[in-house]
């Protein structure tokens, strides 16, 4: 039986909600083996980030080179990399193990407001990293950056997908959970054609971690051999449970419920 892996990059979070946990949650959730390379570790909980202690960059690389070197990855999830020092480290491993299932969840500013990436990495990340991805997951926030325009409409939405496209990601999903109205509508953008993911709204405070919780859902996809349309769908289905069915824990912007979807197929299945 092949096991298929998973490796997130990204920072990790106390609170349990997002970053390298929210993300092998995601990856048991869905089947996959999760591997992880540490890029910071963080205080947080839901009121926000206490603080912020990044790993030198030759830790980092040290990580991902232990992974290449024996147990090997079907698809690769990038999220909090901090510095342009890390994110230039972390492309050129990935393109020296000719990596392909790269999904990047360009990471930059946590629920409570703080800032989890510095200023020049984003130059970083634009040049160096974008490139590589098979696809890129930014919320509105993080797509008006990347492209530095303003997004406030579909067609906004569509002209920053085309931009973030010509800087090399080969699929581009920009999310909707910023925008108002009863549907929360998600863009994907092949280069070619817009294909649109819609879901009802939920209104809640506990939606921490659900930016990395969708693309590790979507990294764990593409890892089982699913097409980027196929493991976009899925994840859409995974975080609206994990949204829907919210753990109400700690006394800010809670977590997401990672075991809600399975939980739902089998209330499915079982007739209840």
């Amino acid at each position: 039986m092949k096991v298929n892996k998973a490796l997130t990059i990204a920072g990790s979070d106390s609170g349990g909600g997002a970053g390298i946990q929210a993300d092998l949650k995601t990856f048991q959730e869905l089947g996959v083996f999760g591997m992880s390379a540490l890029t910071a570790v963080t205080a947080q909980n839901t009121r926000g980030v206490q603080g912020v202690y990044p790993m030198t960059a030759d830790a980092v690389a040290a990580q991902i080179q232990s992974i290449g070197e024996d147990l090997r990855t079907d698809a690769v999830k990038t999220g909090m990399l901090f510095s342009a020092e890390i994110i230039e480290t972390v492309s050129k491993e990935i393109a020296k193990y000719g990596w392909e299932n790269i999904v990047i969840d360009p990471v930059m500013i946590a629920k409570g407001g703080a800032s989890l990436l510095q200023t020049e990495a984003i130059l970083a990340m634009k040049k160096h990293l974008i490139p590589l991805s098979m696809v890129i997951t930014p919320n509105i926030p993080e797509a008006e950056v990347l492209t530095d325009t303003a997004i406030s409409s579909m067609d906004d939405k569509r002209k920053a997908a085309k931009e973030l496209h010509r800087l090399g990601a080969r699929n581009v999903i920009i999310k909707g959970g910023h925008e108002e109205g009863k549907m929360a509508a998600d863009l994907l953008f092949d280069g070619e054609s817009f294909t649109e993911f819609k879901s009802n709204r939920i209104e809640t405070v506990n939606t921490h971690g659900t930016g990395c919780t969708f693309s590790a859902a979507i990294t764990a996809g593409l890892a089982d051999g699913f097409s980027v349309p196929q493991a976009v769908d899925r994840a859409k289905q995974f975080i609206q449970a994990a949204i829907e069915n919210d753990l109400r824990i700690g006394s800010g912007h809670g977590p997401t419920n990672h075991w809600a979807y399975n939980k739902k197929k089998e209330s499915f299945v079982h007739g209840n």
